[in-house]
């Protein structure tokens, strides 16, 4: 039945006998004009859910304009109304939130991933214009999981999947507890009915053999503040069947071991009072330890305010009670939502309440912009995370989610101070860095020059700050190595046509492939996304042609005498592409070494041996033996993998041995026959991309002699 117009106002002027009623009356006709004729799933006139949404905000004691998009919040989207009338006739506050409520309807945001992450980026975004088009949005969602089952299964299955992954977590971190539990307990009830009726029955199980536990332990409480003449109100309730669901799941326990089932708030009149209460039930039944946390000197950032703490009550049965003032309580209802409360007839200020600006700026300060898998898993952290509070040495409160460890938090303090963390020390002790926080814990950060982030870290921090600023940190360290490699990799190309790799030329070849710059060019060669070759061939075209052919496999260098035989040293094996310098044995011939190979430096007194060569253009035979040390993780099928991934380059394994075998990895050095040097690259990049592979480097031993 849908609420009449007299007694919507009514409801807004309870809490606010100021309110505009000719606006609400004359939108109230506006939306009932432009729905007149369409029908919900249920058979009800379509206007019946504006009117019920708007009827669930009252309940929040919202302002007149949210009340107002909360009746019209549909007409842009499913009338013929436009965003221009509803400008002119309710103002251009209503249009945009309006607006708002339509483009967040619009979002798909249980859709694929990277879209997902697009999307809920257009919802921060949205909230952040004004955070009251999520409080419509919210009650919206409320409403159509209240009357779910007049819509097919499938649709209510997708829609309780978004609101238990979206729109009930946004709920609770914007404060709004009870809605989140409602939503949660909304989406349960379609997800998984099976097991939300078990819950009820052995509710009623329990109500029967135990009595009525609430009604007890309430009135216990009340007994024992009146002996000490404290004035408070005291609540008790059995929590939510999908809570307790939740709480089965993540700590593997069956519904009769379960210990805190009910939950009980005492509301008071101060904050000296909330500690007072807390010692009255402290001396009264035992306190859990680990259980206490006081959110009143240390609040969530969306202004929640509490004590929490778990008793053993009647029977060792363990219960949760919360302790805080009424203004604490107010916020703690409405969240966030808080800002826009009426109390009295006028906007609460409520001293408690978090400025909804500086709320939507810690949820979204710290998004990378460019990758949006990091942007989800930030924002998802951030919606599901509970709170840990830390201390620095000074005494300051950083805020983490549960499961930081000291990696998060010397980022929450500065990306420098992360990035250079070598250790931490926890309460004084030295801890490693993948260990969990815990609330209360005084934490210093040892940094150190020089340090930089490994790859390994991504794993151990748990915030979106962290995981950003590292990758951010790996990703510009491994650019300046693939543009290093890259120079190289350009400088042997070039070489091989009898050209020299200057800026000007690679600028040309990064215009023709569309890239940004000559420094782009360079990085993707190092990371073997394009080939020497190709840049060669797109500038130079006749010449690559000439080079393609092959080279003369005993005769690859250049600069011999036609007397002169020659081999490859055996310490650096250079290959085709490398700068290389021959040294005269007697009755051996000329042995060529890569010009970086530390074994030069006994000859440098010898200037008479050392034959100035180079390597000949063209296509050289993959006959040139490298070897490479690689760590591999000691699991099935892995080497079979490395082996495999070689071969799929074009490369031959001429050998294979093993240096170090141990429980949970081997190391090994694979001799492999190539081509040059950009050959190598491919096969060291297609290696260090495998998983499996822990390490990969080229093997030099400096033992063996020419």
């Amino acid at each position: 039945m849908m609420i009449d117009v007299e007694d919507l106002i009514a409801l807004v002027r309870n809490y606010n006998p100021r309110t505009n009623a000719d606006l609400i009356r004359r939108a109230y006709a506006y939306g009932f004009k432009m729905h007149d004729g369409q029908m919900r799933k249920s058979g009800e006139p379509y206007f019946t859910h504006p009117v019920a949404v708007a009827a669930i905000l009252t309940e929040q004691r919202l302002d007149d304009a949210t009340i107002v998009t909360a009746l019209l919040h549909d007409t842009i989207e499913d009338t013929r109304s436009t965003y221009s009338e509803v400008a002119e006739l309710f103002g251009t506050e209503v249009a945009e939130l309006v607006d708002g409520v339509t483009k967040l309807t619009n979002l798909q945001l249980s859709s694929a991933q990277s879209q997902q992450a697009e999307n809920f980026r257009k919802l921060f975004m949205a909230m952040s214009k004004d955070l009251r088009v999520i409080l419509v949005k919210l009650a919206d969602r409320l409403h159509n999981m209240r009357t779910i089952k007049s819509m097919k299964a499938e649709k209510q299955a997708q829609k309780a999947r978004e609101t238990m992954e979206i729109f009930a977590p946004l709920a609770g971190r914007m404060g709004m507890q009870w809605m989140r539990e409602e939503l949660e307990d909304l989406a349960f009830r379609v997800l998984n009915p099976e097991a939300r009726n078990s819950i009820i029955r052995r509710f009623i199980t329990l109500q029967r053999e135990a009595g009525d536990v609430v009604h007890k332990i309430t009135a216990d409480i009340r007994m024992e503040l009146e002996k000490v003449q404290i004035e408070a109100d005291v609540y008790g309730r059995a929590k939510k069947p999908y809570s307790i669901w939740r709480k089965m799941q993540e700590k593997d326990l069956a519904f009769s071991r379960l210990s805190d089932i009910y939950g009980f708030r005492v509301i008071c009149g101060s904050v000296a009072d909330c500690y007072r209460i807390l010692g009255v039930i402290h001396g009264r039944w035992r306190a859990v330890p680990g259980r206490f946390k006081d959110y009143i000197s240390q609040p969530k950032n969306n202004g929640y305010r509490s004590i929490h703490t778990t008793v053993s009550g009647r029977d060792g049965k363990r219960v949760e009670v919360q302790i805080r003032t009424r203004e604490m309580h107010e916020v703690n209802e409405a969240g966030v939502a808080a800002h826009w409360s009426y109390r009295e007839g006028v906007r609460a200020v409520n001293p408690f309440a978090v400025d909804p600006a500086n709320w939507i700026a810690t949820l979204t300060e710290r998004f990378d912009e460019g990758d949006h898998d990091e942007f989800l898993e930030h924002v998802k952290m951030e919606m599901y995370s509970d709170q840990v509070f830390c201390f620095t040495p000074k005494g300051d409160v950083i805020q983490l989610p549960r499961g930081a460890t000291p990696l998060d938090y010397a980022y929450a303090i500065h990306t420098r101070i992360g990035n250079s963390c070598v250790s931490a020390k926890v309460d004084g002790i030295r801890v490693p860095l993948w260990t969990r926080l815990k609330n209360g814990q005084s934490v210093e950060i040892i940094t150190a020059e020089g340090q930089r982030p490994q790859a390994s870290w991504i794993d151990i921090v748990t915030t979106g700050r962290a995981k950003a600023a590292i990758r951010k940190s790996l990703r510009e360290e491994d650019r300046g190595r693939f543009v290093k490699l890259g120079q190289e990799l350009a400088r042997a190309a070039f070489e091989h046509v009898g050209k020299k790799s200057s800026d000007k030329a690679l600028r040309t070849a990064a215009k023709m492939m569309g890239l940004a710059d000559e420094v782009d060019l360079l990085a993707r060669l190092g990371s073997a996304e394009i080939t020497a070759r190709r840049v060669v061939e797109m500038l130079y075209p006749e010449l690559a042609r000439k080079q393609a052919d092959e080279v003369d496999g005993t005769r690859p260098v250049v600069g011999l005498s036609d007397d002169q035989s020659f081999r490859r040293a055996p310490c650096c094996q250079p290959v085709p592409g490398e700068r290389i310098v021959g040294i005269t044995y007697r009755g051996q011939g000329v042995v060529v070494h890569a010009i970086d190979c530390p074994a030069l430096e006994e000859f440098e007194e010898q200037p008479g041996r050392w034959v100035d060569l180079h390597w000949h253009s063209g296509r050289h035979a993959a006959v040139h033996t490298v070897s490479l040390e690689i760590t591999i993780s000691n699991d099935a099928g892995v080497l079979g993998r490395i082996c495999t991934l070689i071969g799929e380059q074009k490369a031959n394994i001429s050998d294979l041995r093993f240096t170090d075998r141990k429980p949970d990895y081997y190391r090994l050095i694979i001799d492999v026959d190539l081509r040059d040097v950009e050959h190598l690259h491919m096969v060291m990049t297609a290696l260090e991309a495998e998983t499996d592979v822990a390490q990969i480097s080229r093997h030099r031993d400096l033992t063996r002699k020419p």
